[in-house]
């Protein structure tokens, strides 16, 4: 019986597929690229043939006009939005992916733009195929593919740059870009790793084509993360306690999310995923080091007071002995006029401590404690 269903379920969907592409012979303005999406993004379950990947691609190149590249977007959304089968919305999220990472940055920003102004494309948290028990497997790993193609264009909106092409871009930073783009990465990050396939869904061959290319992706948001982070520490022991406190909350995330990144690369390792890749060899910094950055935002708001305090104290003795003055006569003068002198050189004694020495030290420990990736 279950037999005959699917047998039924695939005779259906190869029906809709012949019934699309023959309206799109007659009917559409863009007829090749209509049917290469169509065929890319059919209802079999094996993954789409490369010539009609690249006869949509086609259509994407930097000389088409930018009208050819919005109708793409449009056409793929419409084919996204009507489906209930888990293999044409699976095909269909993997061109998106595809063409983000191989053509022009105009289909990137025209994907922004029709986000902005239609809604999320790739919003799906809403999406099922119960149709059987391993397509409702496969349709939780695409509702979660969906959401890091989706933080995939959220982080270029906060970053301003594709990590994927430029996963060097921490390495620069101030402290103000460090602490506004570190954690867009791991959310995107975080995004990335909820892609780990389970069930049924680890072996399906169309799953694992997609995981390929988040896998490898991986490599580059990490690396630009491990960058930043090393940035953010060098930096750390000369913040001010607000910053120092979102510094070290960034900092212990990026520990975390490196321990569940470890377990995302097993996970791919057994289903024969990344092996012809260089996947990150992850390794934890000593704790000592943690406690180093926790002592520190806990002294800094003492260090400022102590500061505070030796500012107030040096301007208001001035004026005590200032009233204190008048009464005597003249020769009192010229003493009160020596006292402060020596008064301000005890007093700057204790500022020159200000830790100096313990920041010094912390940052010479800062250079060889980090994570490190082979």
């Amino acid at each position: 019986m279950a037999g005959g269903g699917t047998s039924i379920r695939k005779y259906v969907g190869a029906l809709k597929d012949s019934t699309t592409v023959s309206i799109a012979k007659v009917n559409s303005d863009y007829k090749q690229l209509d049917i290469a999406i169509v065929k890319a993004t059919n209802h079999v379950e094996r993954p789409a043939k490369e010539k009609y990947i690249r006869d949509i691609f086609m259509h994407l190149n930097s000389g088409r006009a930018r009208a050819d590249v919005a109708y793409c977007i449009r056409a793929l959304a419409r084919r996204l939005s009507k489906t209930r089968n888990w293999a044409v919305a699976l095909k269909t999220l993997i061109v998106i992916h595809r063409a983000l990472r191989e053509v022009d940055p105009s289909f990137r920003d025209e994907l922004i733009s029709y986000g902005r102004s239609s809604g999320q494309m790739l919003h799906m948290s809403y999406f099922k195929d119960d149709s059987s028990p391993d397509a409702w497997d496969h349709s939780a790993w695409i509702r979660n593919y969906a959401l890091f193609l989706e933080e995939r264009l959220e982080s270029f909106r906060v970053l301003n740059y594709d990590v994927e092409l430029d996963p060097l871009g921490t390495r620069d930073v101030d402290t103000t870009g460090l602490l506004a783009q570190l954690p867009a990465l791991s959310q995107l990050l975080f995004r990335l790793i909820s892609c780990q396939p389970h069930g049924s869904s680890s072996y399906n061959t169309i799953i694992q084509h997609a995981l390929s290319m988040v896998a490898t992706e991986s490599v580059r948001i990490q690396t630009a993360i491990n960058d930043g982070i090393l940035n953010l520490v060098d930096k750390f022991f000369d913040m001010h306690r607000d910053d120092a406190i979102r510094a070290l909350d960034i900092y212990k995330k990026a520990l975390k999310q490196a321990g569940q990144l470890s377990g995302f690369y097993d996970t791919c390792k057994t289903i024969h995923i990344g092996r012809d890749e260089k996947l990150l060899t992850i390794e934890q910094p000593p704790a000592s080091f943690l406690q180093a950055m926790e002592d520190y935002v806990r002294d800094a708001p003492l260090a400022s007071k102590n500061q505070a305090v030796l500012a107030i104290e040096y301007n208001r003795k001035p004026e005590e002995e200032e009233v204190s003055t008048p009464p005597p006569p003249p020769p009192q003068v010229s003493t009160s006029e020596k006292e402060p002198e020596p008064e301000p050189v005890t007093e700057v004694v204790p500022r020159v401590e200000q830790i100096d020495l313990l920041v010094i030290f912390h940052v010479t420990r800062a250079t060889t404690y980090y994570l490190s990736y082979n």
